[in-house]
């Protein structure tokens, strides 16, 4: 099983030089690599491989003006390649966007493999440094001695604060004894998730709760001139605020995935479509402050991680409007009622706890009949559900008061 340890670092002001440059050597390797496979497509339309970029880095290095890349080590130099290479072939695939060039005011990174770095009785030894690096150790019963990383990935976010990233490969871990139990969530912005057993999750909204600081900081940072170190630090203290705000979101995404995890044996969830459901401006920042896809990705590994099973139902699926008891289809339901009556059985349900349940009932059906729901092709296709919705004759009624 792959696994990675994040620390924080502490690097003394030499070693803090030695990163730094490092950083700035990886950027332009990786920008100038870029332009010239650029050049290359467009003026003479063939692609660059791995090996041709490669022998460019070479190149680059005999360059008087580049002379100053052989005062670093090589190994990030050359992964920076490596690392754009694969950039270039998920772009080819679909699966991601052009490469961009790298800018100084973002995080910066510098990935070390083997012949990069020395861990050694739990100390860590980067090339060009003959003093270890202090980090600090978050996990008592993990012992660093007994470890053996295989790339090490140092980094320094916009507010300066430095991490190093520990990738090893360990033995898979104990299966967790089994919970018993099935669940089915529905994620929603008015509350972060809604389970079939009708609990209701709230929705922190951490970014509105910090927003009118981190306005009063930007607008500081407006304010200065560009250039000069007053924006620097105003421009830091813009960096800190957005990382108190993405510190708050993902400890209270690992907690309650963490949670469903643990309790539950089967956990079904819907395959939304974050990226397109952004497009509606007037949602789009309460959508991206809820982490959903995060919360996707912490629940797809910690599923495998402990031997529960995650299913995805299409995201087609009408979950919402189908009543949960009977299986009516209503023709439509608008997304501001939050509770309706089917008109088939008479049952009243909460829009969200009926969309959480009928997930669970899809995500049943196919862990019995073994279907997959995750398609490769069209995210169209339907998926196996437990049971085949009745037409659609009408809408949702209009429920009056005391009814």
């Amino acid at each position: 099983m792959r696994t990675a340890y994040k620390v924080r670092l502490c690097p003394t002001p030499e070693q803090a030089a030695v990163l730094n440059r490092t950083f700035g050597c990886v950027r332009v390797v990786w920008n100038r690599t870029l332009a010239w496979r650029r050049a290359r497509y467009h003026g003479e339309c063939v692609k660059t491989n791995f090996t041709q970029a490669n022998a460019y880095l070479t190149a680059m290095k005999a360059f008087d003006d580049l002379a100053w890349l052989n005062e670093v080590s090589s190994v990030p130099l050359h992964q920076a390649i490596r690392h754009q290479q694969v950039a270039f072939s998920n772009f080819f695939a679909d699966r991601a966007r052009h490469p961009r060039h790298k800018s100084r005011n973002g995080r910066q990174s510098a990935e070390y493999t083997r012949s990069g770095f020395r861990w050694r009785d739990g100390t860590l030894t980067l090339a060009k440094m003959n003093v270890p690096l202090a980090f600090v150790w978050s996990w008592p019963d993990v012992d660093p001695a007994a470890l053996d990383p295989t790339t090490v990935t140092v980094s320094k976010d916009p507010c300066g604060r430095w991490y190093a990233s520990l990738a090893m490969d360990v033995a898979d871990p104990e299966q967790a004894p089994a919970a018993g139990a099935a669940v089915g969530v529905d994620l929603g912005v008015t509350d972060f998730a809604v389970t079939s057993d009708g609990e209701k999750i709230a929705n922190p909204r951490h970014l509105a709760r910090r927003e009118r600081n981190l306005a009063h900081y930007q607008r500081r940072m407006a304010r200065k001139q560009r250039g000069s170190a007053n924006r620097g630090e105003a421009r830091a203290k813009v960096a800190r605020a957005h990382r108190k705000v993405a510190a708050a979101r993902a400890d209270f995404l690992h907690k309650t995935s963490t949670r469903l995890v643990r309790d539950h044996d089967l956990i079904v969830i819907e395959d939304l479509n974050v990226r397109g459901m952004v497009g509606n401006r007037p949602l789009a920042k309460a959508i991206s402050d809820c982490g959903w896809g995060a919360f996707r990705r912490m629940l797809e590994y910690k599923t495998a991680k402990h031997g529960r099973r995650l299913i995805v139902v299409d995201r087609w699926f009408p979950s919402s409007k189908t009543c949960s008891a009977c299986g009516h289809l209503l023709a439509s339901l608008s997304l501001s009622a939050r509770t309706w009556q089917c008109p088939s059985c008479g049952t009243r349900h909460d829009r969200d706890v009926n969309a959480a349940k009928n997930i669970l009932a899809a995500g049943r059906a196919v862990s019995a009949c073994g279907a997959d729901v995750r398609h490769s092709g069209s995210s169209r296709v339907r998926s196996a559900v437990k049971q085949e919705p009745r037409p659609a004759r009408a809408g949702a009624p209009v429920l009056r008061r005391g009814e």
